[in-house]
């Protein structure tokens, strides 16, 4: 069937609830989850502004959960899922987690650090590149980011 959408995995549905709350608590709406043999292992959302950190990014918040779950600081048999394209931070940490693979929905021109600006992965100096996955749920999770920053302006 031409033009037919497939469904979302579950854990990319939820990093977008996961973005909405973030959204309803003030915070640019990001969602993340880490899996590991099909069960969900760390999630969550933006918590910059919230927690005065701004190292509390999606992917973080996520990567150090799944962390704490594993009792392992490598999550190479780990998937991430999240709802923006990963800044050059956050596509470090996902680096030196050793994620295995990563599903990103919306990419960043601006902040996005994947397929856009340092293209962090492709350096030499990267010590491990997840397989990357991209426009998986994009148009949710733009509609989403689109909105927040409309409410804003």
């Amino acid at each position: 069937m031409t033009g037919a959408r497939l469904p979302l995995p579950d854990p990319m549905r939820r990093a977008l609830e996961l973005a909405q709350e973030a959204a309803l608590m003030g915070e640019v709406p990001v969602g993340a989850v880490v899996v590991c043999a099909g069960q969900i292992v760390g999630e969550g959302y933006n918590l910059t502004r919230t927690g005065k950190d701004p190292t509390a990014h999606a992917e973080v918040v996520a990567i150090r959960k799944a962390a704490t779950a594993l009792d392992d600081e490598r999550l190479t048999q780990c998937d991430l899922y999240v709802t923006l394209e990963p800044c050059a931070m956050c596509a470090g940490a996902i680096s030196h987690a050793r994620i295995g693979r990563l599903y990103y929905a919306a990419s960043d021109p601006k902040g996005g650090a994947v397929e856009n600006g340092a293209r962090v992965f492709e350096q030499e100096q990267c010590l491990h590149a997840p397989e990357v996955y991209s426009g998986m749920g994009a148009d949710e999770a733009a509609e989403l980011l689109r909105g927040f920053f409309r409410e804003r302006r």
